[in-house]
C-alpha cells in the first residue's frame, strides 16, 4: 500500500534488522565532545545546547528501541533521508567506507568536524 510519505530506514549494525524510524529512538548528534565536572561554563553550555543541525549530511545517534535495544550511529542526509551507512556507537569517528560514500555522492561536503 502506498502512503505517499517517506520513512527513514536504518539498518542496525548489531542485529542486521532494517528498521523504520518508528522502531528507533533518536539520540541526536553523534561524535560530540562531552564536558562535565571541571569544564568551564562555556564548554558545558556548548555541549548541552549547541548542535550543528545542518541541512545535508549529518551524523546521529539512534537506539534500536523495539529490537535489540542497542545504540548505534548513522550518517544520513537530513534533506533527502538518504542513508550513507550505520556503525557501532563505540566508534570514535565515522568509518572510512562511509566517508568515501558521502564524498562520492556529495563532492562539496566539508567533512564531519
Amino acid at each position: 500500500m502506498e502512503t505517499g510519505c517517506n520513512m527513514l530506514l536504518l539498518e542496525c549494525p548489531y542485529c542486521g534488522v532494517k528498521a523504520e524510524e518508528t522502531e528507533l529512538s533518536p539520540g541526536y548528534e553523534a561524535h560530540l565532545k562531552r564536558f562535565g565536572p571541571g569544564s568551564s561554563d562555556e564548554e558545558f553550555e556548548a555541549y548541552m545546547f549547541a548542535r550543528k543541525n545542518p541541512k545535508g549530511v549529518h551524523f546521529e545517534r539512534w537506539r534500536h528501541s523495539y529490537g535489540c535495544g542497542k545504540w548505534f550511529l548513522a550518517a544520513r542526509c537530513t534533506a533527502t533521508l538518504e542513508v550513507f551507512g550505520t556503525y557501532p556507537a563505540q566508534v570514535g569517528e565515522p568509518p572510512a567506507d562511509i566517508i568515501e560514500k558521502i564524498k562520492a555522492r556529495r563532492p562539496d561536503w566539508k567533512g564531519y568536524k
